[in-house]
C-alpha cells in the first residue's frame, strides 16, 4: 500500500502577500484583466474576475473576449506554479522564496473553449499535474457563475 503524502504546511502570511503583490499589483496586466486571488494552496490556486465593459469579445451578446480568457488560465497557470515551487521550499525564507519566480515563463499553452463567457463573473482554477526541475505541466478551468465549466486549459512553464 502507498502510503498517503503528508499535506503541505499552511504558507505564511508573509508569503501569501508578497505572492498577491506580484501578481495582483507588480503584474499589470493582471490589473487590466481585474483578475484576483481568491484562494492559494499548494495543490490548488483559485482566481476571479468581474465582467466589465472593456472584457467584453462579442458586442451583440456580452461574452468575454477569448483572450480574456487565455490570458487569465495562463496567468492562473503560472501562479499555481509559483505555489507549488513555494511549497516545495518551505525550508527557505518567504522572501527567498518569492525571488525564485523570477525565471517563471510559459512555454506551452492549449485552450479548449466549450461555451460563451457570459456572465457577471467568472472563476478561475488551476493546479499542477508535474512540478519538474526544469518544467511544470498545468491543468486551468474557467468557470460561470453557475458553476459551469467553460474553457479547459493546459500549458507548460519553464520554472528553472
Amino acid at each position: 500500500m502507498s502510503k498517503a503524502a503528508a499535506p503541505t504546511p499552511p504558507f505564511e502570511p508573509e508569503f501569501i502577500a508578497g505572492l498577491k503583490t506580484i501578481f495582483e499589483e507588480r503584474i499589470v496586466f493582471n490589473q487590466v484583466l481585474g483578475l484576483k486571488i481568491v484562494s492559494m494552496e499548494a495543490e490548488r490556486v483559485v482566481g476571479r474576475i468581474e465582467m466589465k465593459p472593456e472584457l467584453i469579445g462579442h458586442f451583440a451578446h456580452n461574452r468575454i473576449h477569448g483572450g480574456v480568457i487565455s490570458a487569465g488560465l495562463d496567468a492562473m497557470g503560472g501562479l499555481a506554479v509559483m505555489a507549488a515551487i513555494g511549497a516545495r521550499h518551505m525550508d527557505e525564507a518567504p522572501l527567498q522564496r518569492l525571488h525564485r519566480f523570477a525565471k517563471l515563463g510559459t512555454i506551452d499553452l492549449r485552450i479548449d473553449y466549450l461555451r460563451p463567457g457570459i456572465g457577471t463573473h467568472f472563476e478561475l482554477r488551476a493546479e499542477v499535474l508535474r512540478l519538474g526541475s526544469r518544467v511544470a505541466t498545468t491543468r486551468m478551468e474557467f468557470l460561470g457563475p453557475d458553476g459551469k465549466l467553460m474553457s479547459a486549459g493546459a500549458a507548460a512553464y519553464i520554472v528553472s
